[in-house]
């Protein structure tokens, strides 16, 4: 009994722990974000502290992996749902995720910041061998039901599971240089938007399924990432609209003359 309570209050003290740098990242930003203010705001020690994190960077990762235990209780009802059909399940799937990243946009840019140092690539590595083994049993189950529904003709669900996943990590890598440029063009979301628009198209094709049916939906969510996370929601609504109007160019033509903001 006592080996139980004492596990339980260390799962209760590092969340909380979490929750007071979520709230420090979310409100100040990571960079500003001190280890004293969450000793203050906790009132422990740190001692106490690094009894449950060695450094800084090592509690943003704890951060982002709560947030993908968080997304695989949101992902799994849609993967087991028998009344949703292969291809709204994918689109699902991708929304899910997108809308996760987005309702915690400021964090996200702090782990983007970070997670793509050069120091931490051996970690980003295995790391990405880790979500290879997590992601690919859910996408190949969502293939194979698409290839008996006939909208999917993968030859090899296993693998084309792999390979969606290499070109969800691709598209990470190009528009993370892109967020965290030094240097901002208005060409930053037209050549973004090309970028998802080639992934969503080289997904199709590995899926075998039918053309253009993610290249819409991928084309609105990278207008928010865009946006600065400091924005009113009247005012990222507002960019999103001009954007919008900006691609037709008033006359129905995709002429995109959208200014990008700093992020």
């Amino acid at each position: 009994m006592a080996r139980m309570v004492n596990e339980a209050a260390y799962v209760a003290r590092r969340n909380a722990i979490l929750d007071a740098a979520q709230r420090a990242v979310e409100t100040k930003g990571y960079e500003q974000m001190a280890i004293a203010d969450i000793l203050g705001e906790l009132q422990i020690s740190s001692g106490a502290f690094y009894h449950y994190f060695d450094s800084k960077p090592a509690l943003l990762f704890a951060l982002v992996e709560r947030m993908g235990d968080q997304v695989e209780q949101l992902v799994l009802p849609i993967i087991h749902d028998r009344e949703l059909g292969a291809l709204d399940k994918l689109q699902r799937f991708f929304a899910t995720l997108d809308h996760e990243k987005l309702a915690h946009k400021r964090l996200v840019l702090a782990y983007l910041r970070v997670w793509y140092a050069d120091e931490n690539a051996i970690v980003r590595h295995k790391l990405y061998l880790a979500r290879i083994k997590r992601l690919t049993p859910w996408l190949e189950e969502i293939i194979r039901q698409g290839k008996r529904e006939g909208v999917f003709t993968a030859p090899y669900p296993d693998q084309a599971a792999r390979m969606v996943i290499s070109l969800l990590e691709d598209l990470a890598y190009a528009t993370v240089e892109l967020l965290l440029s030094e240097e901002h063009s208005p060409d930053d979301l037209p050549r973004l938007e090309r970028i998802a628009e080639a992934c969503a198209d080289a997904l199709e094709r590995v899926l075998g399924a039918p053309a253009g049916c993610l290249q819409h939906a991928w084309r609105e969510e990278q207008v928010p990432w865009l946006v600065p996370p400091s924005m009113k929601k009247e005012e990222q609504s507002d960019t999103r609209q001009r954007h919008t109007l900006s691609r037709k160019g008033g006359d129905g033509n995709d002429d995109v003359r959208f200014q990008r903001q700093d992020v």
